[in-house]
């Protein structure tokens, strides 16, 4: 297969850039690196309510992009890295939160 027919493919694919069903899981992309950026952020300015939010919505929209017509691996992917680095981000809010103290009475 040429270039130029795997090109043509992809411009014309049904998820494919012409879609909002390309556009919005790209730019959901941001969303997912920001919050891999705040890895290195104090755990103090880690937010428990927004990270429940992007852990869930990445949850729940990487089921629903494999049972939308077209099935959209984009949406997919992005949705599974955001569920991803959300449950991390909420490992760190609540180790620091709530474990803290057992830790330091344990020692």
């Amino acid at each position: 297969m040429s270039f130029a027919s795997r090109a043509a493919s992809f411009w014309n694919h049904p998820a494919g850039p012409k879609t909002i069903f390309f556009w919005a899981p790209t730019m959901k992309w941001g969303i997912t690196a920001a919050n891999i950026n705040d890895f290195s952020r104090p755990v103090e300015g880690i937010s428990l309510p927004q990270q429940l939010a992007v852990t869930l919505t990445g949850t729940i929209w990487t089921r629903y992009s494999l049972v939308i017509t077209p099935v959209n691996y984009n949406l997919m992917l992005v949705n599974v890295v955001m569920a991803t680095t959300g449950m991390y981000q909420l490992s760190r809010k609540i180790r620091a939160d709530y474990m803290q103290d057992t830790i330091s009475v344990q020692k």
